[in-house]
């Protein structure tokens, strides 16, 4: 091949090169950290970006009742967090409607003086967790990437990316984030009585489970910490009633008449959540506030 064929090729190959970068999704980009305390990752055509979040809930952790134990964990590891020190990625699973996601999000309302940031990342968009690291690693601020109602099905890629980025990829996770992921499932994966035919039993009376199980069981426990809830009694569900009335400025005395109501308005939901004990509070604060 003679020079000027092999620079034609050369410079064929460049420009062929260049037309496929342009179709290659591009690193997600650095927003305006300054915007907001809380970021949304996004996806259009194929190009991840973050999007701060103009209207951050407000909710605080006075707010959340009957819920104690599950708070001062999740603050305890949050401190920690925040100060610079050890702290573990958590999982918090349970009854829907007690308190997970708002426990997350009145703890950033808590710590962002402090400099806490939070990231919410959809299940679909995990896949992209190693650019959203890369991405926050030599920032100063502190950044939990929020996973709500995370759960997947067997094969979803997001699966394998959070394993890996929780503990067992050799590029960790960078020391300024954390992940917090609420889930109505313990081990995250769908859960079949087949399964239960794969556990083994030794002469000595020990049981365990099989490959399926382990590898169910295997996400999960890649998070340094487990918080569990519980569905309220009547008297914490009343509780959580009272006090969200409260909030929305509703007067001692309505407040006691309100209680009965919230009771049918329970049994209508099917539900004693605190999820339904909020949306009473804001119906009947709407009415007779």
């Amino acid at each position: 091949m003679t020079p000027p064929e092999l620079i034609s090729l050369v410079a064929r190959a460049e420009h062929v090169l260049a037309r496929v970068e342009t179709l290659l999704p591009a690193a997600a980009a650095a927003p305006d950290w300054s915007a907001s305390i809380a970021f949304r990752y996004r996806k259009r055509r194929g190009l991840g970006h973050l999007e701060p979040v103009r209207h951050v809930a407000q909710i605080r952790l006075a707010n959340l009742k009957e819920i104690e134990p599950q708070k001062e964990r999740l603050l305890r590891n949050t401190a920690q967090f925040v100060a610079g020190k050890p702290a573990n990625n958590v999982l918090l699973t349970g009854a829907r409607g007690t308190g997970k996601s708002s426990l997350i999000k009145a703890c950033l309302n808590e710590f962002a003086p402090q400099g806490l940031r939070l990231i919410e990342v959809d299940k679909a968009d995990l896949v992209d967790l190693p650019d959203l690291v890369d991405l926050v690693a030599e920032r100063p601020e502190r950044f939990i990437v929020f996973c709500d109602d995370l759960s997947f099905d067997e094969g979803e890629p997001g699966y394998k990316a959070l394993k890996s980025i929780l503990d067992g990829s050799v590029a960790q996770a960078s020391e300024n984030l954390l992940i917090y992921a609420t889930s109505n499932r313990r081990h995250l994966l769908p859960e079949y009585m087949k399964e239960n035919l794969t556990y083994t039993h030794t002469d000595d009376g020990e049981v365990h489970p099989g490959e399926v199980v382990e590898e169910k069981i295997s996400l999960s426990e890649r998070f340094g910490m487990w918080i569990s809830f519980y569905p309220f009694s009547q008297g914490e569900y009343l509780a959580i009633v009272a006090q969200w009335l409260r909030s929305f400025g509703v007067a001692e005395e309505a407040v006691q008449q309100a209680l009965k109501p919230s009771l049918v308005w329970a049994l209508e939901r099917g539900s004693r959540s605190g999820r339904v004990a909020y949306q009473f509070a804001r119906d009947f604060a709407g009415q007779h506030g």
